[in-house]
């Protein structure tokens, strides 16, 4: 795949958390936040980056130990990262793994949606 420059890589994932049943983009603290019936399951962007950085945030619960094994991922903050939040966090020029962050994406959406979402998921 291509280089991404970071607004791009983040309107691919943004768009690509959109595809998923109910979900909503809204702008709280001025950050692009994706959620599904009002719950929040990613988050892009965040007051510690700065211009031209990448930032997502997804809940985790199953592979957050292994992301945070990759030195661009780190607990998210706010006491976050105890419940599997992980913040990945990439500066301009910086290989964008697309695939690996639309996976966990997948991952959070059926960690956060009701379980009547997630059942009719392929």
């Amino acid at each position: 795949m291509p280089k991404l420059s970071v607004k791009k890589a983040e309107q691919t994932l943004i768009k690509y958390a959109l595809t998923y049943p109910e979900t909503t983009l809204e702008h709280p603290w001025g950050h692009d936040v994706v959620k599904v019936r009002g719950k929040m399951f990613a988050s892009f962007g965040d007051e510690a980056g700065a211009k031209g950085e990448f930032s997502m945030s997804v809940k985790l619960p199953t592979s957050s130990e292994m992301a945070l094994t990759l030195s661009w991922v780190e607990p998210t903050g706010y006491g976050l990262g105890k419940s599997g939040w992980v913040t990945a966090r990439l500066k301009a020029g910086a290989d964008f793994e697309v695939d690996t962050m639309k996976g966990w994406i997948d991952q959070s959406f059926r960690a956060v949606a009701p379980k009547t979402l997630v059942r009719g998921l392929k």
